[in-house]
């Protein structure tokens, strides 16, 4: 067998996402590079444990990636209080002071990918969920009725001792493929992921809008983002 074709993928098609796609062309660069230098036949060379990858070989290419400016996607908060070099940080809810407003004139408070369509919208008192000490208090006393929770965290390990006594869930990070979406489908918990807020408080009561007529969970389409209103009284419009 002669020396492999690096300019094959064996994946067939470019990768879905930057980072990957950064990888697959770094190992294959490796792999051509180390095939070279042994001056060994192809078939010796898979086999021969001195040229295996290692620890280091995976930290020098994810330094080269950081390097580029890219960051990674954190699921946790401890991710990136931990490593904050190498996760974006959240932007958290900002106050533009120049909120659109919908067809019926209403406030638009943020905006999210919808994981599932639920029957319809949910209506309910806006809780920012960032800390253990806000968990154990719900975990113990309960969690008060009509709670939307607002997660600045995607992992799902925070709030799952109590994720199933919210009406609904706004998580500002991840994506509808993070643990805690695939949490809240499983619990039948109405999800927004990935949401960009503004202007929205803790106590807030607001609409979010988890159903919509004739249309899927957008799973991250732009062009299909689910709305969050700021309403004046419960029930209100």
């Amino acid at each position: 067998m002669g020396q492999p074709n690096t300019n094959d993928s064996k994946w067939g098609k470019k990768a879905m996402t930057p980072t990957v796609e950064f990888y697959h062309n770094r190992i294959r660069e490796l792999v051509a590079e180390r095939f070279a230098s042994s001056g060994k036949p192809w078939n010796d060379v898979v086999v021969d444990p001195n040229l295996e990858f290692t620890k280091a070989d995976f930290e020098k290419i994810e330094a080269e990636l950081l390097a580029t400016g890219y960051r990674f996607e954190m699921s946790a908060q401890i991710s990136q209080q931990e490593e904050p070099d190498k996760y974006k940080s959240l932007v958290g809810v900002q106050d533009s002071g120049n909120r659109e407003r919908d067809e019926e004139g209403r406030e638009v408070v943020g905006t999210g990918d919808n994981v599932f369509n639920a029957k319809a919208n949910v209506i309910g008192t806006a809780r920012m969920i960032s800390n253990v000490e806000i968990v154990m208090e719900m975990l113990i006393n309960g969690v008060p009725d009509g709670t939307i929770a607002i997660i600045d965290d995607s992992g799902g390990t925070l709030t799952a001792p109590i994720l199933e006594g919210f009406a609904g869930v706004v998580c500002m990070g991840g994506t509808v493929r993070s643990h805690l979406g695939i949490l809240t489908r499983e619990y039948g918990v109405p999800c927004l992921m990935a949401a960009e807020l503004d202007g929205l408080n803790d106590g807030d009561t607001i609409e979010v809008e988890f159903a919509r007529q004739g249309e899927q969970a957008n799973g991250g389409d732009s062009n299909s983002r689910r709305r969050i209103w700021k309403i004046e009284e419960l029930g209100g419009k």
